[in-house]
């Protein structure tokens, strides 16, 4: 059976994110392609910064944060982006954050030749969707951390002020049931909260491992939230606490059909 490309793609980086690194001719045998398909394949996952080629081995500890942070979960990470990308019509203006789920929002709208206008603070996301000349971007500037390919600080909230949109969609580090989302850097979680003033809703996208782990800045307070995408490993706790806000949550589910190629 001939595999389409996005199916090749989950299983490509269904593997590297067990084993970070392998040779290509391992990679090949094992996903059952040939070296022409692979080659194209690795090289639009690199084209995108997801993955690293060099001397016959593909790699993930030489992608950007972003990129390689994408490979984990990637099928779930997708299925979250598409339900929040078909909640965006032509026309609309949206600010996006950082983040693989965020990254891979915006790759949806594309694909999906929707008209929208995109502000965001990610070069990332910029770079990601380039090629796609359908959606205009708005690039807010100001300090580069090359880490997590963003600008922020005060400059970067500045810029966001001269701009309004109805929705902004962010991505997560932790959770936390008294703080709320919670991040890992204290520059990066000060200008979300920037950003998230120049929106009337605020929309988080993560997946339900991030609800099992805590990051060391609060980011946003349940109670500032509109809705969270997610899937439905989500702890019951975690999900009576965004119901009790009146946060709209919406699930996909976890089972991952994709999974039985390795049996």
């Amino acid at each position: 059976m001939t595999l389409r490309l996005f199916d090749r793609t989950v299983m490509i980086l269904d593997v590297l994110a067990s084993q970070k690194t392998i040779k290509n001719a391992v990679l090949m045998e094992t996903l059952n392609i040939s070296h022409v398909t692979l080659r194209k394949d690795l090289e639009e996952l690199e084209k995108r910064g997801i993955v690293r080629c060099a001397h016959g081995v593909v790699s993930l500890d030489e992608a950007n944060n972003t990129g390689k942070r994408m490979a984990f979960n990637y099928l779930l990470k997708r299925k979250i982006a598409k339900i929040a990308a078909d909640t965006i019509d032509s026309g609309e203006t949206v600010m996006v954050g950082s983040g693989s789920c965020c990254a891979l929002l915006v790759e949806e709208l594309a694909f999906a030749k929707r008209s929208v206008t995109i502000i965001t603070n990610s070069t990332y996301i910029v770079n990601f969707i380039r090629d796609f000349s359908n959606n205009k971007i708005i690039f807010l500037g100001g300090y580069f951390q090359p880490c997590s390919q963003v600008a922020i600080g005060p400059m970067t909230i500045n810029c966001a002020q001269q701009f309004h949109s109805d929705k902004y969609f962010l991505g997560t580090d932790g959770f936390d049931m008294d703080k709320g989302f919670t991040g890992r850097d204290q520059l990066q979680v000060e200008t979300a909260l920037g950003l998230a003033k120049c929106a009337n809703n605020v929309f988080v996208l993560t997946e339900s491992v991030k609800f099992k782990q805590q990051g060391t800045c609060a980011l946003i307070q349940l109670d500032k939230i509109t809705g969270v995408y997610t899937d439905d490993g989500i702890p019951k706790e975690a999900e009576a606490a965004l119901l009790k806000n009146n946060v709209e949550l919406f699930k996909v589910s976890i089972a991952d059909e994709l999974s039985k190629w390795k049996k």
